[in-house]
């Protein structure tokens, strides 16, 4: 099927996804995603964000180690077994909050609609959306981003046939949104990571701001 004729998956399909399985995407199992996840969090251009938003969190894989550089996480999914499964795996921290939330809802539905955030990240998540759903849902997402922000996109690159969109044209699509530059790029065969900034900020440096002398 061509792109255009794929739209956006909903809830009911990761519902299914998830009947069966606990962890259906293997990602407290396969090296790929723990070498993804490390790659993830070393892009990160700070040692430490205040609010991150992130979306689809699964099992809370990514969401433990986000905790540990955030002062505050929100990590949402649309499976309520997928998050019980989260809560468990981070424990009792008032670092994480939880929501039965998407990417392409209405964001006056999450806890603190209001909030905004310093970190966002999408990660394994924007092929779940169709072009035009993901583009809005972008648009949504910079509007929410804090002027120094930062959002981090990591997705897989090969073709699935149930995802609306592949991975690379997710980065095309992040890339092509109003508000954003990207700061910094890592691709192989599987996967592709890419760092963005409100386009506003000022250069980053992270040698820079660790003090280091970069003349």
């Amino acid at each position: 099927m061509s792109e255009g004729s794929r739209t956006s998956l909903g809830a009911e399909y990761f519902r299914t996804v998830y009947a069966d399985k606990d962890d259906p995407f293997m990602l407290d199992s396969k090296w790929y995603e723990r070498r993804k996840y490390a790659l993830t969090m070393a892009s990160l251009p700070k040692p430490q964000y205040r609010r991150a938003l992130e979306p689809g969190c699964s099992i809370g894989v990514l969401t433990e180690q986000l905790a540990i550089r955030c002062d505050h996480v929100v990590s949402t999914d649309v499976v309520h077994s997928a998050l019980d499964s989260a809560r468990r795996r981070v424990g009792d921290t008032a670092a994480v909050e939880f929501a039965l939330w998407s990417l392409s809802d209405d964001w006056s539905t999450l806890p603190t609609p209001e909030a905004t955030f310093d970190l966002v990240v999408i990660s394994e998540v924007g092929y779940y959306l169709d072009a035009d759903d993901l583009s809005s849902a972008m648009t949504r997402v910079v509007e929410h981003l804090e002027a120094e922000g930062t959002l981090v996109a990591a997705h897989w690159r090969h073709d699935v046939d149930d995802y609306p969109i592949s991975g690379d044209r997710v980065h095309e699509i992040i890339a092509a949104t109003p508000g954003l530059a990207l700061l910094s790029r890592y691709l192989d065969e599987d996967v592709r990571i890419e760092v963005f900034v409100a386009s506003d900020s000022p250069a980053v440096s992270v040698a820079s701001t660790d003090g280091l002398d970069v003349r």
